[in-house]
């Protein structure tokens, strides 16, 4: 535990570490002279979150300011070829209507000052608005009910299904839900409007695709400099209830549509065009099957039609995003790298493509926006030790170092240190790990670990994280293991390929194997260790539950349980088809070995979970209570939220997970007398 002349910080603290601002999100202007990101706030009632935009100096001279304070927060910040910064917000339009519940619009503030205006909107609101570097034009997306030929009538559409009581959605296609939510009535439209300094308002928009279905459910989309061409994703039937996202340029004056890329036994999707509109860079995955793991690279294809040609064949890394640099040479790209997350440069050249490592720190880059002078790349660096904030990197340089920004959010203290641990799996492969040390551990105060496995499977620890957060724990004086086992991302294809098919396998090995190295060390306590494990995360703490008694309590959220039930009832069904054949399943499914687990086990399971449905935390929790013949002596505990998804997101609910991990882990780690938490009494 900790010592008592430790500084407190706010990880001691469950109220004032929710109500840390958060930063995230990041556009550049034209010409290089402004950033803006969000900065996330806790509200006065605390029950959720606003976010409102920040400028920041991208020399670092000045500190940052902020630029909106609307009731109902901004986002989304893109800049206009004239340096106007347009935004999405659900703010009341002073000078309209006033409607109970606005839906999220498009506004611009200008570049000169003054206040902020409403320039467009529809019934569905905005979900995304790109701009045409060049000519201005504005491509938006919006939910637009199926049967809806103009604004007007969608609105009337939504008026009457409201009016009804109605919220029943006809499907002929799959999937249904995504994440968190239900998919239709609406399905998202792309509309095209010119620049004008007015804006398109609610009926200025010209719809480019007024019967998509649902082939634009969760895609990304541009638009050329000139604004003539909009690429965007669009998903396609494949059969048997799967489908295959491909790309698709349509032209913004007569609404034409070509395929660029389509179906070849690859996904494609986040397409950039370069500042020159000759040529689109895209995000590929390989379709994975039950024996081969799915592949991620880049292809260049032209915007005006012909064969794609791959990124820098042979690189072994998986890019995340990519941009282009101003003159249309070379990509900035991030991708996991051995527990980081750098930014590289790929200069371009047909066969020749070289791969620089922009960044040698630790640390984990998000939205990168290079500079138009070529000079520097701005970006968010965040780390396992360090959460978001804006800085500027050598665009040329190999392995450089960030340089800090005067961002809107200061560095917060954390409680303890972060190390790394390495060992070697018995069949060789190298394995690595991060690990959080509280304040105060060492050979004379041993910390307890716990076990912290990620979710993905297809992921790494290489990332700040709010949602779990191990500092909370090192606060609470644990050590925190954060092992990158087989299947994790960052350490080529064949560290993937290991654990394909296989998760009671190799990652349940690797995992045991990097506990036992950090175990080895005299500042961890090997008599007191717990684990801890979300998503797949939980669905390897209830593989470890019923096959190894070493640890002393197991924290299992948002976990698969049984994989027959799983694969069928998960919102993506199709894509488990080509993860593992039913007797894979069958034999990698944890709810197998349920009569081995004798750990006290912590179920926490949100209602609203698409991804992994409640049907496996209420299993996983009939299949333990229904082992235990005195029901006064049950070890084992079920945190239920009605309200929530795969994550606990509200600020309450968050701190009542924390708390109740606290009570748990306390009891059966640390020896405490369990206590519920208070709003749980």
């Amino acid at each position: 535990m900790p010592t008592d002349d430790a500084p407190k910080t706010p990880f001691h603290d469950l109220d004032a570490y929710v109500a840390l601002p958060r930063l995230g999100g990041l556009a550049l202007s034209p010409d290089g002279s402004r950033l803006v990101t969000g900065v996330a706030e806790l509200e006065s009632d605390a029950t959720r979150y606003r976010t409102a935009l920040w400028e920041v100096d991208p020399v670092g001279g000045t500190p940052a300011r902020r630029l909106t304070r609307g009731a109902a927060g901004e986002s989304g910040p893109v800049f206009t070829p004239a340096g106007d910064l347009l935004f999405r917000s659900s703010r009341p339009d002073l000078d309209a209507a006033q409607e109970a519940d606005p839906a999220t619009a498009l506004w611009l503030l200008p570049a000169g000052g003054g206040e902020a205006r409403q320039i467009g909107g529809r019934p569905g609101g905005i979900a995304d608005v790109a701009v045409a570097t060049g000519a201005g034009t504005l491509v938006a997306s919006s939910p637009t009910l199926p049967g809806a030929v103009t604004a007007a009538d969608d609105e009337q559409r939504r008026s009457a299904r409201s009016d009804a009581k109605v919220t029943a959605i006809l499907h002929t296609g799959y999937p249904v839900r995504h994440w968190d939510h239900d998919l239709g009535p609406a399905g998202n439209r792309l509309l095209v409007a010119p620049a004008d300094g007015d804006g398109p308002g609610e009926s200025g928009w010209t719809d480019l695709t007024p019967a998509p279905g649902r082939a634009l459910d969760e895609t990304a989309f541009d638009v050329s400099p000139d604004g003539s061409t909009v690429v965007t994703g669009w998903h396609r039937g494949h059969g048997h209830g799967s489908w295959r996202p491909g790309i698709v340029a349509i032209d913004t004056v007569t609404g034409e549509h070509r395929d660029l890329l389509s179906d070849d036994g690859h996904e494609y999707g986040d397409p950039r065009i370069s500042p020159d509109g000759r040529t689109v860079v895209v995000r590929r995955e390989r379709v994975s099957t039950p024996q081969a793991a799915p592949r991620t690279d880049l292809v260049l294809v032209p915007l005006a039609g012909g064969a794609a040609r791959p990124v820098a064949e042979g690189w072994d890394r998986w890019p995340t995003s990519v941009r282009w640099t101003a003159d249309s040479s070379a990509l900035i790209v991030t991708a996991d790298d051995g527990g980081r997350g750098p930014l590289f440069r790929i200069d371009l050249a047909p066969g020749a493509d070289t791969v620089t490592r922009l960044t040698g720190d630790h640390g984990c880059y998000t939205d990168p926006c290079p500079s138009p002078d070529g000079r520097w790349v701005y970006a968010l660096r965040n780390a396992v030790d360090a959460a978001p904030a804006p800085v500027r990197v050598d665009a040329t340089a190999c392995d450089g170092a960030p340089v800090q920004l005067r961002g809107p959010v200061p560095a917060v203290q954390l409680p303890g240190g972060l190390t790394e641990v390495e060992t070697t799996a018995p069949d060789g492969t190298r394995l690595r790990s991060w690990l959080v040390l509280p304040d105060g551990a060492g050979p004379d105060r041993p910390a307890p670990l716990l076990l912290w496995i990620h979710g993905g499977p297809l992921a790494s620890w290489n990332a700040w994280a709010w949602r779990w957060n191990p500092w909370l724990l090192a606060a609470r004086g644990y050590a925190v293991l954060l092992p990158d086992p087989a299947l994790s991302t960052g350490y080529g294809q064949d560290f993937v390929q290991r654990g394909w098919g296989r998760w009671g396998g190799p990652p349940y090995e690797d995992l045991m194997t990097a506990t036992d190295a950090a175990l080895a060390r005299p500042d961890v306590d090997d008599t007191r260790v717990a684990v801890m494990g979300g998503s797949f995360g939980g669905y390897m703490a209830n593989w470890i539950a019923g096959h190894t008694d070493r640890f002393a309590a197991i924290v299992t959220h948002a976990s698969l349980w049984a994989l027959d039930q799983f694969g069928p009832t998960t919102d993506h069904a199709e894509y488990w088809l080509t993860e593992m054949t039913p007797e894979m399943a069958e034999a990698n499914s944890p709810h197998r070995h349920a009569d081995a687990i004798v750990t006290p086990m912590l179920v926490i399971h949100g209602d609203k979970d698409y991804r992994v449905p409640i049907g496996e935390g209420l299993r996983l929790w009939w299949d333990l209570v229904s082992r235990q013949p005195d029901p006064a002596a049950n070890p084992h505990r079920f945190l239920y939220f009605p309200d929530e998804n795969h994550w606990v997101l509200s600020p309450n609910h968050s701190i009542l997970w924390y708390r109740t991990v606290y009570a748990f882990l306390g009891e059966h780690v640390l020896g405490e007398p369990w206590e519920t938490p208070e709003l749980l009494r």
